[in-house]
């Protein structure tokens, strides 16, 4: 995996709405915060373009995506937000400038389109972590690991431990995302492959019965079958049907990898939630799940 240089004071990073659409007022909180940390903000073309819900059609977000990949100044691209529109432009991106210098994307959520087509197709390194429109509610520690991977400075997690924990070590490179995403690259040139990897997943507002869909998916797509270990973060706020479906998403995770002999850890701290500790896609990283789960990147 190729790792893009990390950032000094006086760089030049990017906001890019590669999905829905976002305003100057809900980009200021973190426009503010970036430059506290020194680093000079420009935006996208087309950043704050309008058409339904998206930042502007596909094609206005394709050439504003395109300009921040082919410009050797910009040194990160951070997505303002998700929702749902990346996938409708990933086909459109230009990568082979940013492959003559690698730089960094930022995103969650729907933003997984782009890390698992970048990790797939290119083998360069990008991070999970939380977006402008999160900045306002999200916790110190989420914005500082943020800050800290930007920066090249390490990252280490210690997580309590959970009752449906199955303990081990493992060490492999780290791929996923959000779940919905991911089911829905099945198939594609953006499908990740998680052979001898460690898979992360996290999900929000989903029925629970289409969690034990995704779920049993990605059992038969044999994604499971050579994984070295599973990161389940946030699963919240899911829905249930009239007739209760039976099980929580833990619940149903756990069933369907409990013949599988790779670690799990369940509940941790990244993904549709105020404190979304940032993940670096890509990066070979360790998983030690006992007592405490540490993840070492």
């Amino acid at each position: 995996m190729i790792t893009p240089n990390y950032l000094s004071k006086g760089d030049t990073i990017a906001i890019a709405a590669p999905a829905r659409k976002i305003s100057l007022e809900e980009l200021q909180p973190a426009i503010d915060l970036f430059e506290r940390w020194g680093l000079k903000v420009v935006f996208a073309e087309n950043l704050f373009k309008s058409h339904h819900q998206y930042a502007g059609t596909d094609n206005e977000r394709i050439e504003g995506m395109n300009q921040l990949l082919n410009n050797p100044n910009v040194k990160a691209i951070i997505s303002a937000r998700g929702g749902y529109g990346t996938v409708r432009i990933v086909d459109g991106l230009d990568f082979s400038k940013f492959m003559e210098n690698p730089k960094w994307i930022a995103g969650y959520s729907d933003i997984t389109v782009l890390h698992s087509d970048i990790h797939s197709e290119l083998g360069v390194e990008t991070l999970h972590c939380s977006m402008p429109i999160n900045f306002a509610e999200n916790t110190s520690d989420a914005i500082e690991s943020m800050r800290k991977a930007l920066f090249g400075e390490a990252l280490n997690y210690e997580v309590e431990a959970h009752e449906y924990n199955k303990t081990g070590f493992a060490s492999g490179e780290l791929v996923g995302g959000n779940l919905s995403v991911l089911y829905s690259l099945s198939g594609s040139f953006s499908d990740i492959n998680t052979d001898g990897k460690i898979l992360f997943i996290e999900d929000l507002e989903e029925y629970l019965y289409h969690i034990d869909r995704m779920i049993i998916q990605l059992k038969r797509s044999k994604k499971f079958w050579s994984l070295s270990g599973l990161i389940i973060g946030a699963m919240n706020k899911m829905n249930d049907n009239a007739i209760p479906f039976g099980k929580q998403a833990y619940e149903i995770i756990a069933e369907h990898v409990a013949e599988y002999d790779f670690p799990v850890c369940y509940g941790f701290p990244a993904g549709h939630i105020d404190d979304n500790r940032t993940l670096i896609m890509g990066r070979k990283i360790t998983l030690e799940v006992a007592d405490k789960t540490i993840v070492s990147f």
